[in-house]
Parts: C-alpha cells; sequence; structure tokens
C-alpha cells in the first residue's frame, strides 16, 4: 500500500507541467475562461480581491476593473492551438527562477544583464523567444490568472504574450522566491529551440 502511494505521489504533474496545460486551456477556449473570470466579481472589496476560504485579501492595483477587461478580452479572441512543451526552453526558464528566486529580484534579466534570449542562447538555442513571470503563486491556476488579468501592467503584455497566435512551443520553470515566495518563469517561441524557424528547417534538412 505505502509504495503505491509513493508511485502515485511521483505520478503527480509538476508545477511547471500544470502551468503549461493551464495555459493551453486557456488558449483553446477563452470564453470558458471568461466565465471563470465572471465568478470573482462579487468577491472584490474595493481594490481588494477576497477568495472563499481566505480570509487574507489579495490587494490589487486596478480592482475589479482589470478582470472586467481581461472578461471583455476573452471574448473576442478565438481558440488557438496548444503550446507544444520545449525541454530547452524550460531549461532556460529554470535558470532565470533559480538565479533570481535566490537573490530575490525581479523581471526578465540575469543578475550578469542576460536577457531571456542570451538564456536560451547559453542553453544551445537561439534568441527568438518571449518571456512571462509570474511572482507569488504556487498554484497553477493563480499563476495563469495573474497573468490573464495582468492588474497593474499598462500594456498587458503577459496576456498578449499568452494569445500570440505564431507562438507553438514553451518552457516552464518554477521555484521558490526569497522575497515573494514562489515565481514561475515561461518562455515561448514560434520553434522548440528559439532560433527562426528557416533555421530550424535548415538544421533538420542537414541530420
Amino acid at each position: 500500500m505505502g509504495a503505491l502511494l509513493i508511485g502515485a505521489a511521483n505520478d503527480l504533474p509538476s508545477l511547471e507541467d500544470q502551468v503549461l496545460d493551464r495555459i493551453n486551456h486557456l488558449r483553446a477556449d477563452p470564453a470558458a475562461y471568461a466565465d471563470r473570470l465572471r465568478q470573482l466579481r462579487p468577491h472584490f472589496r474595493g481594490n481588494t480581491l477576497y477568495l472563499p476560504g481566505r480570509p487574507r485579501g489579495l490587494i490589487t492595483r486596478e480592482g475589479v476593473d482589470a478582470v472586467e477587461e481581461a472578461i471583455a478580452f476573452l471574448e473576442l479572441q478565438t481558440p488557438l492551438p496548444p503550446l507544444s512543451r520545449a525541454e530547452l526552453l524550460g531549461l532556460a526558464a529554470r535558470d532565470h527562477a533559480v538565479i533570481q528566486g535566490a537573490l530575490g529580484t525581479r523581471g526578465h534579466f540575469s543578475p550578469d544583464g542576460a536577457s531571456p534570449g542570451d538564456r536560451v542562447q547559453r542553453r544551445g538555442g537561439g534568441r527568438l523567444v518571449g518571456e512571462d513571470i509570474s511572482y507569488g503563486y504556487a498554484d497553477a491556476d493563480e499563476v495563469v490568472r495573474q497573468l490573464v488579468i495582468d492588474d497593474g501592467v499598462p500594456d498587458r503584455g503577459h496576456r498578449d504574450l499568452l494569445f500570440n497566435r505564431d507562438l507553438r512551443y514553451a518552457g516552464v520553470g518554477c521555484g521558490s522566491h526569497s522575497a515573494y515566495g514562489h515565481m514561475c518563469v515561461i518562455d515561448v517561441s514560434r520553434t522548440r529551440n528559439g532560433m527562426s524557424v528557416y533555421a530550424t528547417l535548415a538544421q533538420n534538412e542537414g541530420r
């Protein structure tokens, strides 16, 4: 019995897998996700969100207005194909999560000034990547909700990246963060290695 339980626990999807799964559900059915966001409306008191079962409220910058804008955005989206997992992108994402989490900093640049493209390139890929980062959550649903609502981000760049129709691959790296508790990095690209489509085709033809 004990061995079976251990085996079952080991078979549970990682947080990285769960985040990618939630992103793909979001892309596949944005209207359904809009319905989920509607359920948040009655839980706002001013700019503070009180989720069921959580006595401590989540202080937001924009309150329910950001949720309403996200709902309107989602209602206009057409379904998109899922993002396939790319191991190289995942390694680069984890690299950033490990270093930044230990330092307690935030942002897309490493302490040595490396960009997301630089980090993928160091892993043997190309520089044509985008990146989303969520801070403060160790739950996949909350990670994706933060990126979709994009509270306090004027251009809603995190949400726009999730709905970029040219993207086909993603890698996710999550870990502890000394200031925010947890963080998840999502690196995305048109190709599984961050190279141009043409360079990838040339590589494949040379094998």
